[in-house]
């Protein structure tokens, strides 16, 4: 029996999840098709690109380049560049400590492997396994990681609210332009999380603005993050991400938290866990 079992006007509801349909997206050029049944879109690295011009991201100090799992050479944790012109000087000593965590030949904190939330922009370089998905509806779309399952959600074509509750993902609102740009605007983040993978710390005021972009003929997903937080960053700062279409068939069900708790006597983060029941 197949998966995809209704159809509500131009969408298509297959397994729980709304997608476009191509013949809707003919009749309204406005809207880029992010979605794809079966198909999601997988960061080519976890860390971000430099941006186009101007200031960039927090990268590895020269010293300690930093090697994925993937890269085909020996892997190597993060040691961040200190020297960035970007950071604050709390910002510079919070790098500092983490910077010694590792040296120390202790393993660092990561989102992904730890189970716990990440932020904007830092879902961009959230995990180099899992694939993002986009769940497109005429008011809101959803974006999803296959790993844990985050989820963000961005309204579309309404304002912020005035006082937005701080949360891990704050809160998104969004337009599209030019028939192949998703255009996501963040504010309301709490300040427990990290913008990227060498745990730069931000502020509550961080404001995020992320262009999702259609390139290579939809086959490639390229995205340019604008990052400003006068509290954490002496300026704003730019930082590029590009995903790879790929086809993957039904969703893997990724339940973090109850993995394997044995971590070769390593000093871990907690997994997170909560005291009472969610319902």
């Amino acid at each position: 029996m197949s998966r995809c079992s209704r159809r509500l006007g131009a969408y298509l509801v297959c397994a729980g999840a709304i997608f476009i349909l191509p013949a809707a997206a003919a009749q309204n050029a406005a809207i880029p098709v992010l979605s794809g049944i079966g198909s999601g879109w997988l960061e080519i690295g976890d860390d971000f690109l430099p941006p186009p011009s101007g200031p960039g991201p927090v990268t590895a100090d020269p010293g300690h380049p930093y090697h994925s799992n993937l890269s085909g050479l020996q892997p190597t944790f993060r040691i961040a560049d200190l020297k960035s012109p970007i950071l604050q000087p709390w910002v510079v000593e919070r790098l500092r400590k983490a910077n010694e965590w590792v040296l120390s030949g202790k393993v660092p904190f990561q989102a992904h492997e730890r189970c716990w939330p990440t932020s904007v922009p830092g879902f961009e370089v959230f995990s180099l396994i899992r694939p993002i998905y986009f769940l497109q509806g005429p008011k809101e779309v959803t974006i999803i990681n296959e790993g844990n399952f985050e989820v963000r959600h961005v309204y579309l074509n309404v304002p912020h609210s005035k006082y937005p509750k701080p949360s891990w993902y704050g809160e998104s609102v969004g337009h599209y332009e030019g028939g192949d740009t998703l255009v996501v605007d963040t504010i309301g983040m709490n300040d427990k999380s990290f913008v990227d993978n060498y745990l730069t710390p931000h502020t509550t005021k961080l404001h995020a603005i992320e262009r999702f972009k259609l390139i290579e003929g939809g086959k490639a997903l390229q995205v340019l993050i604008t990052v400003d937080d006068p509290g954490a960053f002496k300026t704003a700062w730019s930082a590029v991400q590009v995903y790879r279409l790929q086809h993957r068939g039904d969703w893997d069900e990724d339940i973090c938290p109850e993995n394997n708790n044995g971590y070769f006597s390593y000093e871990m983060a907690p997994m997170p866990r909560a005291d009472t029941p969610d319902f």
